[in-house]
């Protein structure tokens, strides 16, 4: 056993939900003493770092409402059960943007909250774009409004906290490097 290891000694599921699993876990910690801890298991989730032919970030507007607010983000989505990361991203990319893209490249994969979740967030960038005449296919329970952005504006986003979530900033920072280095 690694010196940082925590055995679990019993694992029960508080809560079974659409999107999470809630368990609750005790475990023998590296000294020998008992613990508890509060796990979420989330199947994983995609964002799509999508630029257009003019170098615009899409973006979606949506209310979220564990933060009582809307905010802008780069569009994502959860993985179902068996589904390849690039399949959901090229899924969820046409079904919140009514975008479809030519080439779409793993970027990074990275947990959210590696303190109680095991959330995995793959971050892909999509490029090549058309889009379709059909436009987007929500979720009957989704509803965003979709944005293109500069750069600069992207950054101003994130100062006035209209973005403020990790996968968004992330992928705005991406391109902040990416620029940087090919004026070098």
């Amino acid at each position: 056993m690694n010196s940082l290891e925590e055995k679990t000694l019993h694992s029960e599921e508080i809560f079974s939900g659409k999107v999470i699993n809630l368990q609750l876990h005790d475990v023998e910690l590296p000294n020998g003493k008992k613990g508890k801890r509060e796990i979420v298991r989330h199947p994983g989730a995609v964002a799509i770092l999508a630029l257009t032919s003019d170098k615009k970030i899409v973006m979606v507007e949506q209310f979220r409402k564990a933060l009582e607010k809307t905010i802008v983000e780069i569009p994502a989505g959860k993985l179902e059960k068996g589904e390849e990361p690039a399949g959901c991203a090229r899924r969820e990319l046409e079904e919140e943007t009514g975008y479809v893209c030519d080439t779409l490249d793993l970027l990074t994969s990275f947990y959210t909250s590696p303190g109680f979740s095991d959330e995995i967030v793959h971050v892909f960038l999509a490029k090549g774009l058309t889009k379709k005449e059909d436009s987007a296919a929500l979720d009957e329970d989704e509803f965003v409004n979709l944005e293109e952005l500069t750069l600069e504006e992207a950054l101003q986003y994130i100062k006035e906290q209209k973005i403020y979530d990790a996968k968004t900033i992330y992928a705005v920072q991406y391109l902040q490097l990416q620029e940087a280095l090919t004026t070098r």
